[in-house]
């Protein structure tokens, strides 16, 4: 007699939720925000709308779920912690080798184009726009912060300079770049940023 296997009910739930994220960022790159639906996202994974709205409560609460899971997967591919900026010693090395990964995260077409499309939407829909920043920006920012302030107590960094503000002079220029094309972003760019920050927070 053959046992009949019972189906791995965890098993599925994956797929479906990685089938779905799929088709959240897919979409919105290829319509935008606004024509996304959850009646879209799922006809695209081939799911049940109504398995969306068992975990979510809105395409915005999918789209940005599956933000931060695609960002863990880049940040794995690239061979680093997504939930942490390394400390090797060297701030600038650090800072270097994560603003290259961003650099190489924003020019991936699979980030690109929901991540603008996100972005731009975020500008008009207020609510959109304060989830996106703490959820998926702000998180990021305290990396850097936490960095920074080891940084200080290593006496790297001027022990008077406010780490969140800090941050900006070489995080704002680089999204001012990506989001409005104002010039290319590559590896020498925000290394050169690095450089320029870091010489202005050094100890004097």
């Amino acid at each position: 007699m053959v046992k009949k296997l019972t189906p791995d009910a965890t098993r599925r739930s994956e797929r479906s939720r990685r089938a779905i994220y799929d088709a959240a960022l897919a979409l919105v790159a290829e319509v935008g925000y606004p024509r996304t639906t959850i009646e879209g996202i799922a006809a695209r994974a081939g799911v049940g709308k109504q398995t969306i709205y068992r975990w979510w409560p809105s395409k915005a609460e999918v789209l940005l779920e599956a933000f931060l899971d695609l960002g863990d997967q880049v940040a794995r591919q690239a061979g680093h912690q997504p939930h942490e900026i390394p400390d090797t010693g060297d701030v600038a090395a650090d800072l270097k080798a994560v603003l290259r990964a961003t650099v190489d995260e924003l020019l991936d077409p699979r980030f690109d184009a929901p991540s603008r499309a996100l972005a731009a939407e975020g500008l008009v829909d207020e609510r959109l726009g304060r989830e996106f920043v703490a959820r998926l920006l702000e998180p990021q920012l305290q990396l850097y912060v936490r960095r920074l302030r080891a940084a200080q107590r290593a006496g790297q960094v001027r022990p008077d300079v406010d780490p969140r503000i800090a941050l900006e002079l070489f995080v704002s220029p680089l999204a001012q770049r990506w989001l409005q094309h104002t010039g290319p972003i590559s590896h020498a760019y925000t290394d050169t940023l690095v450089d320029y920050a870091l010489h202005g927070l050094a100890p004097r």
